[in-house]
């Protein structure tokens, strides 16, 4: 018999049994979509994650009071440190050539008002470095002013958000806004952002760092964010912060350094095990999927025993007969790969419509691998009701038993 003669055969097979084959083929592409939306989901995660890091910049330390070691866990955001960082600290920084910038944070809340309208949201004091170390535009107006840093200026700009609450369609650009118990001019807005890293850019307030630090009456900075000159700056760069530090806190090591860099890899890596975990959990369904293959090709060569002891009547060697089944099962996983491919793209296209900001998109590898091992568990499930078959005694499958 020619190949395309039991091509044609194991067809046959299928159309002769059509809801048999047809359960078959969507346990399979349910199998294969599986693995490959599970991916995308994983690839998502790690994609967006990635990007969110990257939009700081992987050039970027972050300085926290407190040193880790101290208390045997995670700095302390708030409350007692060993030593409190000042402006002072942040300003000894700029003098080491392996920094670029140095954006000093003094963060709090309060009531934003304009006539009767208020709302309660963060306010971040910074000096003008903070626009470039962070990525953030400005939409209308300009940024905070390139003053001294330790000058106070009442001037403030708005995020999106917060300013559409305040001033609707009115123009904010001029007005003076009353936060706390001081009144601040707007200078400009930013452009519409969603959060990042836990920070909502649209609604907030941006004031020169020595106006917060009055406004919030305290002395200390929140966090100091490094900007090195570029990512082979980031080791020296570290070793001066720690250094300035060291020497200005009587000798003591009370601070804390986060490179963005470590952080982005580590959730790297973190997203993508994740990424195989899914994976491999999906691939389950298609090991199910090939054993429901073998069940129900054990049914068939059961029913088809006639079938079977015609042929090897007619002089067909028992290999062919294995062959012929074999054949079938490949074609249930393929077609049934095939189906899944179909599925896994309907449903991406479904999700990236009601997410379109998530990054929705499975790996390379994950459509190859599912493929595979439908296949794979096709012919490795098909192999022994093959063998069954081919076993069988012409004249007993003749007699149909």
């Amino acid at each position: 018999m020619r190949p395309p003669d039991q091509l044609h055969f194991a067809l046959d097979a299928l159309r002769g049994a059509r809801t048999r084959s047809l359960l078959m083929l969507l346990a399979m592409s349910i199998g294969v979509a599986s693995v490959i939306l599970l991916t995308a989901l994983g690839e998502g995660a790690r994609r967006y994650v990635i990007g969110q890091f990257e939009q700081l910049g992987t050039d970027l330390l972050v300085m926290l009071p407190g040193r880790n070691e101290t208390t045997g866990g995670p700095p302390p955001l708030f409350g007692e440190t060993p030593r409190d960082l000042s402006l002072e600290d942040a300003l000894a920084l700029r003098r080491h050539r392996s920094i670029l910038r140095i954006a000093p944070i003094s963060l709090g809340t309060a009531p934003v008002s304009w006539r009767n309208r208020e709302r309660e949201v963060t306010i971040i004091g910074s000096t003008r470095d903070i626009f470039p170390v962070r990525h953030i535009r400005v939409a209308r107006g300009r940024p905070l002013p390139a003053i001294p840093p330790p000058r106070q200026l009442n001037v403030v700009v708005l995020g999106a958000r917060l300013a559409t609450a305040l001033f609707d369609r009115q123009r904010a650009l001029g007005e003076w806004v009353r936060i706390g118990d001081r009144r601040f001019r707007v200078i400009g807005v930013l452009e519409p952002a969603g959060e990042s890293l836990g920070l909502d850019l649209g609604d907030m307030a941006l004031v020169p760092v020595a106006s917060a630090m009055q406004l919030f009456d305290t002395a200390s900075l929140f966090r100091i964010l490094i900007q090195t000159r570029g990512k082979g700056a980031m080791a020296q760069a570290r070793r001066d912060a720690l250094s300035t530090l060291r020497a200005r806190h009587d000798g003591e090591e009370d601070v804390t350094l986060i490179s963005q860099d470590a952080v982005l890899g580590t959730f790297d890596r973190i997203l993508g095990a994740l990424t195989w975990t899914v994976a491999g959990i999906a691939g389950i369904s298609l090991a199910v999927a090939g054993i429901l293959i073998m069940n129900v090709m054990l049914v068939a060569v059961s029913q088809r025993v006639p079938e079977i002891g015609l042929l090897k009547a007619l002089g067909s060697p028992g290999r062919l007969v294995q062959r012929l089944f074999l054949i079938e099962a490949l074609l249930l996983a393929a077609l049934g790969a095939l189906g899944g491919l179909l599925l896994s793209g309907a449903g991406l296209l479904l999700m990236r419509h009601l997410f379109p900001d998530f990054p929705l998109q499975p790996p390379l590898w994950a459509p190859l691998a599912a493929v595979a091992v439908a296949l794979g568990c096709g012919l490795l499930f098909g192999v022994l009701p093959a063998r069954r078959a081919a076993r069988l005694d012409p004249v007993q499958a003749l007699a149909g038993r």
